[in-house]
């Protein structure tokens, strides 16, 4: 399973990043300070970094440079509500996203530069349940042998049930792991774009589970 070493002090981000990564199949370690960052990321274990830059004990950018400066490859993608993606970049960060972010944007980020650390990727890269595929790489679903166009949101949402076929997503989760860190609770733009993928993959693929939330029919 890949790893991924999180490195955020702020704990109600920390923890949604965490949630969101373990949901679409990675193992995560998480660190408040960038002390702790800096010996972990040496450590050999992990194979991404989301490097906060505004961490308390050593800045971001200074766990950066000492990672770099001791030969290490490790890929890392710099989260920050600092704009300073020039100079992270310059450090040797693989990757760098402005705060406030979409969690699908990040996922896909971390995707790539694990593709581009291995050729395997070290993740699955076509999702299936049944007759209906997802290739992570071209981001084309497949029904029953019918090669079907998705937006970017649409994709995401499909992902996200095909990383948990047959179990109930509440609007909660799927807000959350589609839309991001600021999303509206009471917005109903779940339950549009749940129509949406019926229309494409079929009514019947997702089920409505009453006073509970969706799920993909296995």
């Amino acid at each position: 399973m890949t790893r991924i070493l999180i490195a955020e002090d702020e704990e109600r981000l920390a923890a949604f990043l965490e949630k969101g990564l373990k949901s679409n199949g990675f193992s995560t370690t998480v660190v408040g300070d960038g002390e702790a960052a800096a010996v972990l990321a040496r450590s050999d274990e992990f194979d991404l970094l989301v490097l906060d830059l505004g961490l308390p004990l050593k800045d971001g950018m200074d766990v950066l440079r000492e990672l770099r400066a001791a030969g290490s490859r490790l890929p890392v993608v710099i989260l920050s509500a600092r704009d300073e993606t020039v100079e992270g970049l310059e450090l040797g960060a693989d990757d760098y996203m402005t705060k406030p972010f979409r969690f699908d944007e990040l996922l896909a980020r971390v995707r790539v530069r694990l593709r581009e650390q291995t050729s395997s990727g070290g993740t699955e890269l076509i999702l299936t349940a049944g007759e209906l595929s997802l290739d992570l790489r071209t981001r084309m679903a497949s029904v029953d042998g019918r090669a079907i166009e998705l937006s970017a949101r649409e994709f995401t949402m499909l992902e996200v049930f095909l990383r948990h076929p047959g179990q109930v997503m509440s609007r909660e989760q799927l807000l959350s792991h589609v839309w991001g860190y600021y999303y509206d609770p009471g917005s109903n733009v779940v339950d549009v774009y749940v129509g949406y993928l019926r229309k494409k993959l079929g009514r019947d693929r997702i089920r409505t589970v009453r006073g509970m939330g969706y799920a993909l029919s296995e």
